[in-house]
């Protein structure tokens, strides 16, 4: 597989339309290479316009206002800014900056969950993020509507079934060039994600690539296109019918920023995640096949604690906050 395919899923917002072809779509691309650019998404680029001018004016701020709003000012909420170098994937320092964000909930909510902190200084970010995530919260159902089809189960069977509560979380990142990054390598190493589907939106910077059963592949910005990614318990469910492929993301080239805007869709917190009533399905892999030797098809539990553990490896302080039920 020498290129991620693109795919016009207006058909899933058509009530008139057939989605059948668009859910055929979906299921290749899910098989082959685990990723997919979606187009014909109906979300309008102003919305992604206004994201990138005020993630571009929070991220000029002075390093102590932004501190205002640090990761550990949200307690075990798992929301708001961390610095350069303050994620790490594989146990090294990312070459990003972030923030994290989340459903608005109350404070006394349980672990991973909480109010998000927005800065005062762009006061249009709180609008522009809680606009977003309604925008991608409702992609997330079409999509997952179609992959449903192309699964052979009922349109709907997924959100009944798994994502009637989803967990939704959504970040901005910023990685700089590798002269002003504290990993000259990587802006993020490899790794697959967690949960069902990742919706990625940018600013156009190339840098995102992906590893194909060729080798690794860069995946070229498409005006307009979402990048569309599966995580670790589509698989699992699937049984490595479709796969949560390794991805990794290079320094940009020049002077300039890159700007990244991945929204999370995942099961909800409670759900058991075992396997979806399907035929077809590939022989689990083991955990050599995986790029953390971890099998996603050995392990068993409700996506929280998938979730839980998975945190606790990237922001180890974490664990420290962890003082409620």
């Amino acid at each position: 597989m020498g290129s991620v395919p693109i795919i016009d899923v207006g058909a899933l917002l058509d009530p008139s339309a057939d989605p059948a072809p668009v859910a055929a779509e979906l299921d290749r691309a899910c098989r082959d290479v685990g990723f997919f650019v979606a187009v014909g998404h109906g979300v309008a680029q102003a919305k992604l316009d206004a994201l990138l001018d005020a993630a571009r004016r929070f991220f000029a701020r002075p390093e102590d206002e932004k501190a205002e709003i640090a990761m550990p000012k949200a307690g075990r909420a798992w929301r708001g800014w961390f610095p350069l170098g303050g994620e790490l994937t594989s146990g090294m320092p990312d070459g990003k900056e972030g923030i994290y964000f989340g459903e608005e909930l109350p404070p006394d909510d349980r672990l991973l969950h909480g109010p998000n902190l927005f800065p005062v200084r762009p006061p249009e970010l709180r609008t522009t993020v809680l606009e977003w995530m309604d925008a991608m919260t409702g992609l997330g159902h079409v999509l997952m509507g179609g992959l449903a089809l192309g699964l052979g189960l009922e349109r709907d069977w997924i959100d009944r079934h798994l994502t009637a509560e989803p967990v939704t979380l959504f970040r901005i990142f910023r990685y700089p060039p590798a002269d002003r990054s504290p990993n000259e390598d990587w802006g993020v190493a490899e790794h697959t994600d967690y949960g069902l589907l990742t919706i990625l939106a940018d600013d156009g910077t190339p840098g995102l690539q992906v590893r194909t059963r060729d080798g690794w592949i860069d995946i070229d910005p498409v005006p307009g296109g979402f990048v569309c990614n599966l995580g670790d318990m589509l698989e699992r469910m699937t049984a490595g019918r479709y796969r949560s492929t390794p991805h990794r993301v290079r320094p940009p080239v020049g002077d300039d920023d890159r700007l990244s805007f991945p929204f999370f869709f995942d099961p909800g917190w409670d759900v058991e995640v075992g396997p979806l009533p399907i035929e077809g399905a590939a022989p689990a892999d083991g955990a050599t096949d995986r790029w953390d030797h971890a099998s996603v098809h050995e392990w068993s539990g409700t996506y929280g604690d998938y979730l839980t553990n998975k945190v606790r490896k990237v922001f180890p302080g974490l664990e420290a906050r962890d003082s409620g039920p």
